[in-house]
């Protein structure tokens, strides 16, 4: 019998819409941080699935959880609870400061349901003239209609308007703006205690509270997507716990399944209420499967020696970057928090981002970027630290290379 040919990166061409466009390789297996393709190079993973796989690939206790889940129940919908996701609420409310979860699929639809929660609250309590969201220049909240509508980067609305209404933007970090946008007519104002698409760049302190104090002052929500700062990525379990500053609504998802579709949305018992039954669902949301891994990536994610592992890779990474830098003048800026760092080109490399991220996966590590200028750098939170610098070297050669080619081009030139 002839062997099956395996898909070639040809066939996203033929049979996939053109919505993305993938590498040149296809990765077929992964242990820890790190990946081998159908001709088994091996690379470093630096990127995480952008911040997703939180403990690595094929992580045993997440494989085994997986197995007996799998053996024991896959499906039932919301029409029934299930012991898998009432033991992920459980953990999730005793770890942090929410009272209640709902389960959905991923970030864009936690965010989704905080949204409409947000409206839903306000039109119970206030009526229907106090529906205004405020969120952030550059900020990224999902890529459904109304998540692209509350993000701040307009090129993600381009060519779906007319978009939902309702809803401004400040400049992230200004109070000032903020105190000019929040109102009376405000339902809410959302906000990433870490910008990750917009640039890796963490709020500042002043920000947030001002924000709580502004939201408290005008019956408006607060609410953190943590969707990619969230499950151990900034050093905490969740990044509100840094900064001292306490959401009514907090999303997440990306790591909360190391890997496996899961996401959550958090909130006090304030605002619960207001979806009652009928008023929002998800077919899949809370499912079994998900939730028991999920249940295991927390229990994983808070014991203390990997929170405070994360902290100890953070600075080993900062380090191998400033080395990086020394040698190659190459950055402005390393920002970020924990396993979610940010390295802001210089201007004479303005744009060049994907370039350097291709030259890195041509050299064995993947990395990732954050706009068409920042590279960034999102791992397993228990990447070993041995891959860190084996994966920094590699990318300081694909530096080196890329930016001797880039020179030698100008000269031709």
């Amino acid at each position: 019998m002839n062997k099956p040919v395996a898909p070639q990166r040809s066939d996203f061409d033929a049979y996939m819409v053109p919505n993305y466009s993938p590498g040149s390789i296809i990765p077929v297996r992964g242990e820890g941080s790190r990946v081998w393709d159908q001709a088994d190079r091996e690379f470093i993973d630096f990127a995480g699935g952008i911040a997703v796989t939180s403990l690595g690939h094929a992580h045993p206790e997440l494989v085994a959880v997986l197995k007996e889940q799998g053996g024991k129940l896959w499906h039932l919908s919301n029409v029934l609870a299930n012991e898998p996701a009432l033991r992920l609420a459980k953990q999730l409310t005793e770890l942090t400061f929410a009272d209640k979860v709902l389960f959905a699929n991923s970030g864009a639809e936690a965010n989704e349901a905080a949204f409409k929660l947000a409206r839903r609250y306000a039109w119970d309590i206030f009526g229907e003239g106090k529906h205004e969201i405020v969120a952030c220049d550059s900020s990224f909240h999902g890529r459904t209609l109304f998540t692209v509508s509350v993000g701040g980067q307009m090129k993600y609305r381009e060519g779906f308007e007319p978009v939902p209404g309702g809803i401004s933007h400040v400049p992230f970090n200004s109070c000032s703006a903020l105190e000019a946008a929040i109102g009376p007519q405000t339902c809410a104002f959302v906000v990433e205690p870490i910008q990750g698409e917009g640039g890796v760049t963490p709020a500042c302190a002043t920000f947030l509270r001002k924000a709580r104090e502004l939201c408290d002052k005008h019956d408006a929500l607060l609410i953190f997507d943590e969707v990619q700062s969230g499950v151990g990525r900034s050093g905490f379990l969740y990044a509100y716990e840094h900064y001292g500053v306490t959401p009514d609504i907090l999303s997440t998802a990306k790591g909360l399944g190391g890997g496996f579709p899961v996401a959550a949305m958090l909130c006090t018992d304030k605002v619960a209420g207001s979806f009652k039954v009928g008023t929002h669902g998800s077919t899949y949301g809370g499912n079994p499967l998900a939730c028991a891994v999920a249940s295991k990536v927390i229990e994983i994610v808070t014991r203390p020696e990997v929170l405070k592992g994360v902290t100890k890779r953070s600075d080993q990474f900062r380090a191998a970057l400033e080395d990086i830098n020394k040698r190659f003048d190459i950055f402005k800026e390393v920002r970020g928090m924990g396993l979610l760092l940010g390295a802001q080109l210089q201007d004479r490399f303005e744009g060049k981002a994907r370039d350097f991220m291709q030259a890195g996966l041509e050299a064995g590590v993947m990395v990732l970027v954050a706009g068409t200028s920042v590279m960034r750098f999102a791992p397993s939170l228990i990447i070993p630290e041995a891959d860190i610098d084996e994966g920094m070297a590699r990318f300081a050669a694909a530096i080196e290379k890329t930016i001797a080619t880039m020179d030698a081009d100008a000269g031709a030139a």
